[in-house]
């Protein structure tokens, strides 16, 4: 590929070898005048010429524009040229379909699916033998898978697996019949992408959908294009709300259930959205939802409210339906969706950690602003009775705590705001080895607290109804003899489980669907359907909930050290998601939302937080298992 080497825009993945790959891509100057040479498909907006580095995962500003092929280009070009013009924001793909032949470019369906590879794919030289006919040129492309995403947005991770396909090129006549064009007649299906490129053209939005047969929301993470997406001509906010009226991602469709009717959709040929001047969203919708009226509409308007809150370009401060003829159906605002329909409600003050201090007793801590305070005495019987506690957790209105004593055993339930007698233990293990006891509890945004026995002969997940009903046992299809729950954290919407699970000596984070069914008089609560969160982490040590599908993990990447990284539920990550280093963390605890501290239990150096724009910072020399409310 011609230009200037040693210099390119946009995010060229590092590791492509001249020759062998698609090379360094080149700058494109000004017009591009006789520099359009085919395979450079990248040109910024503005700014100077830079070096070649490497890839920037999270500068989503730089543009990449597809070029056509030139005259009489070669089948290498050909193929390299489309490799780059898939990255383009090119409207419909026109540019890259123009290196296809007539009928490909016909059943070509980018938007079918996204493959993600860790670095831009390889193109190696055409293999001869793939065509015995000599009809045309075979290309191997290779890479190291690490994702799909699917049609309907949804981003699904792997642990990273060899990809390999071909683009099959062939010799097309010219319209005017005046010799022969190379052009693509076979390819892989929808995109093939970098990771790089793909976090530079796409960006993670949630969807939020109500828990099945409930009054509250469940986040739905799913990837839209940055900017305006080339199928659909949407803006942002346009594809988000598209995605929306689609509803759940597969995964999360049998534990949540959508208020808009079967078949609403945008009014036809709409492609922008945008607040009026009094920061209402006006969202035209088609015939199927002119007679929904009241209160589902509210709820309708709930989840939309909720799904354009993470999009910092739109200012929505209310959301207005409206139906096929213009007709306003409902109107919501946001503070009345929040009050109504979030998970947790807003309490209007900073969430504070607690943690089991060096005499085994529940404290609280003050992580916020400039200087942590220090340890606060909690009442009630786990902060100042006689039982040594290992492991505790707070509900989300900090008016009760579940402890698990000291030895692993006993799992407790008392009130944190007023001192009263000691309870009986609502839950004890029998295994042998301490180990092999109860976990640490988790509590969900219903009051409601999960916790694992560990017990190797029989291995069981409880539900706690309300933190003081009759446990319950959770239906665990997967708990195999060869499984073990090591942690576990639910969300505040108690739709979805985060379990740190060892199986075979692997250590991995995944993630559960919680689904509730009556069953005669008895209602029966599953977590079915793990997937990996974090399946490039070869052993995870802790994790933590930091919002609606945001989480906080401590592991280790094959062959590296222990890192803190934000991951979403979908096993997605981005450039700025890793944290600060800490050695020897056992544990980690984020707020669920807002800027209060993350904090840590660090082994030797005991508590310490990290405040936004700051370092890890010690708290409390002696000390465990620190939690936020959940």
């Amino acid at each position: 590929m011609g230009g200037f080497p040693g210099f390119r825009v946009g995010h060229a993945d590092p590791g492509t070898r001249p020759g062998q790959g698609r090379g360094t891509r080149a700058v494109v100057l000004a017009a591009c005048g006789g520099l359009l040479v085919t395979g450079c498909a990248t040109m910024p907006d503005s700014g100077d010429v830079q070096p070649v580095k490497g890839a920037n995962q999270g500068d989503s500003q730089v543009r990449v524009y597809a070029v056509a092929p030139r005259e009489n280009a070669d089948p290498d070009e050909i193929v390299d040229g489309f490799l780059e013009a898939m990255t383009s924001d090119d409207p419909g793909f026109a540019t890259a379909r123009k290196y296809l032949t007539t009928q490909a470019a016909r059943t070509w369906k980018p938007e079918q699916s996204i493959t993600v590879l860790t670095t831009a794919p390889n193109r190696d030289l055409a293999d001869r033998n793939a065509d015995p006919d000599d009809r045309g040129r075979a290309y191997p492309i290779s890479g190291r898978k690490i994702a799909l995403v699917d049609a309907r947005h949804a981003y699904e991770p792997i642990s990273p697996a060899a990809y390999l396909q071909s683009i099959h090129v062939v010799q097309q006549p010219l319209a005017n019949g005046k010799g022969k064009e190379w052009r693509i007649d076979s390819l892989p299906p929808g995109l093939v992408l970098g990771e790089a490129d793909f976090l530079r053209n796409y960006r993670s939005v949630n969807k939020y959908y109500f828990a099945s047969g409930e009054n509250w929301v469940v986040a739905d993470p799913v990837y839209i294009r940055q900017r305006q997406d080339p199928v659909t001509r949407m803006d942002p906010v346009t594809q988000t709300v598209r995605a929306l009226l689609e509803g759940p991602t597969n995964w999360l469709k049998p534990a949540v259930d959508s208020s808009f009717p079967s078949g609403t959709e945008l009014r036809k040929g709409v492609t922008t959205l945008t607040p009026d001047d009094q920061s209402t969203l006006k969202v035209p919708l088609n015939a199927k939802a002119d007679l929904v009226g009241g209160e589902p509409c509210r709820r309708m308007a709930a989840q939309m409210l909720f799904t354009l809150r993470d999009l910092t370009s739109v200012n929505a401060e209310q959301v207005e339906l409206q139906g096929s003829k213009g007709q306003a159906l409902c109107r919501l605002g946001q503070g009345q969706a929040a009050d109504e329909f979030a998970p947790v409600r807003n309490t209007g003050r900073d969430e504070n950690p607690y943690f089991v201090d060096e005499d085994h007793k529940l404290k609280m801590l003050v992580v916020g602003g400039k200087e942590a305070g220090e340890p606060a005495d909690v009442p009630g019987p786990l902060g100042k009775g006689a039982t040594r506690l290992k492991s505790v957790a707070v509900d989300r209105g900090e008016t009760r705590a579940a402890g698990v004593a000291e030895s692993g055993r006993e799992l407790f339930v008392s009130s944190i705001t007023t001192e009263e007698e000691a309870a009986p233990a609502i839950l004890r293990s029998k295994a042998v080895k301490p180990t092999d006891r109860l976990s640490a509890p988790s509590w969900d945004g219903r009051g409601n607290l999960w916790i694992a026995d560990r017990d190797p002969a029989a291995p069981q997940l409880w539900l706690v109804p309300d933190g003081t009903g009759d446990p319950v046992k959770v239906q665990t299809p997967w708990l195999a003899d060869d499984v073990r729950i090591e942690s576990l954290r639910v969300s505040a919407d108690g739709v979805r489980i985060a379990l740190v699970v060892t199986r075979g000596g692997d250590t991995t984070l995944q993630i559960g669907r919680v689904q509730r069914q009556t069953s005669g008089d008895e209602a029966v609560v599953s977590v079915r359907d793990l997937q990996p969160a974090a399946p490039r982490m070869e052993s995870v040590t802790a994790v933590s909930w930091a919002g609606p599908s945001r989480l906080v993990v401590v592991g280790k990447e094959a062959g590296g050290v222990q890192q803190i990284r934000y991951l979403q539920t979908d096993g997605s990550t981005s450039a700025s998601s890793v944290l600060p280093g800490l050695n020897g963390v056992t544990s980690v605890a984020a707020p669920h939302m807002g800027s209060v501290p993350l904090v840590a239990d660090s082994g030797n150096d005991g508590i310490v937080r990290l405040a936004p724009g700051t370092n890890w910072q010690p708290v409390v020399k002696t000390g465990t298992s620190p939690v936020y409310p959940g």
